[in-house]
């Protein structure tokens, strides 16, 4: 039990110290390798085909990125949590997405708009950002920021309270499937489809923690508690994602912002500006939702480990 929480803690805290890993070492990279690779097998015609194949590639690609930590765990590796610190770590990134939002804010705060919509477009969104104007990038980020706390820490650290590493791994290689297959285009929407319904299954509870912890964050960080609490309720069904809109609307309730994506959402949270300063309150309620995160996951374990 002990040695599972200590295994949590200290692989935060090396992702606070150190970051990512370089690229050719990171295992989103070689899980990312193993999706090109069975990308350019795909069919390219039908549905049932296309769909299959795309199931194929990512229930056999989280198999083989689980199975190192099955043996590991039934090998009685002296020490292995320790070992276990490092492999945790690489499949959370929250250092990264805190590091991301500031990059757009310095951006934001020396009025350099181009920049900060280049920052946006690199670091956060997939979306085009050439033309945004200035309320709308601070919205693209608050709203990234928010629903990536799941993405980037609760999922991973979920999967682990209740499987281990295995766990971990199986979550960060469906969400890599998802970030790079799942989107309704017409060279993706049937390959990719077995990856975005597994992404969101894998999310669904830890998005709605996650949606709660930002509520009781907001209040850490001096913004609205109630605010974020009425417009998750209220408009968490207005995305098309079945998570996102959770976390994301509790945000915009927490700062009394409205944050939109046009064409596709608006989430109504207030008529606060959307402005640099907007950014600054949004990372503050971020570190104390992480922090929220890191010591529930840390109890969950030890609750899970005690049963």
């Amino acid at each position: 039990m002990a040695e599972d929480v200590l295994t949590l803690l200290g692989a935060v805290f090396l992702d606070l110290l150190f970051g990512e890993p370089p690229g050719p070492l990171h295992p989103v990279v070689w899980m990312g390798r193993w999706l090109d690779g069975w990308w350019r097998w795909r069919p390219r015609q039908g549905r049932a085909r296309p769909f299959l194949f795309g199931m194929t590639a990512v229930l056999l690609g989280a198999a083989l990125f689980a199975l190192p930590w099955l043996v590991l765990a039934r090998a009685r590796v002296p020490l292995l949590w320790l070992w276990s610190i490092p492999l945790l770590k690489v499949t959370f990134a929250m250092r990264a997405l805190l590091r991301a939002g500031g990059e757009v804010l310095e951006a934001l705060e020396r009025r350099d708009l181009p920049e900060a919509r280049r920052r946006v477009r690199w670091h956060l969104v997939g979306r085009e950002t050439a033309d945004l104007p200035e309320p709308l990038v601070v919205s693209a980020t608050v709203e990234s920021l928010a629903e990536n706390i799941t993405d980037g820490l609760t999922g991973p650290l979920f999967w682990f309270a209740l499987f281990g590493l295995p766990g971990a791994w199986v979550y960060r290689f469906c969400n890599t499937a998802d970030s790079m297959w799942g989107y309704h285009r017409p060279e993706t929407e049937y390959v990719g489809k077995f990856a975005a319904r597994a992404d969101d299954g894998l999310n669904w509870l830890p998005a709605r923690l996650t949606a709660l912890l930002i509520v009781a964050g907001a209040a850490l960080a001096g913004e609205d508690p109630r605010g974020a609490w009425r417009a998750m309720w209220a408009q968490h069904r207005r995305t098309l994602s079945p998570n996102a809109g959770w976390t994301m609307a509790a945000m915009a309730g927490a700062l009394g912002v409205t944050l939109e994506k046009i064409g596709h959402y608006r989430l109504e949270g207030g008529d606060g500006p959307l402005d640099a300063r907007t950014v600054r309150r949004a990372l503050h309620v971020v570190r104390w939702t992480m922090v929220l995160v890191t010591g529930g996951m840390a109890l969950l374990v030890g609750l899970i480990r005690a049963l």
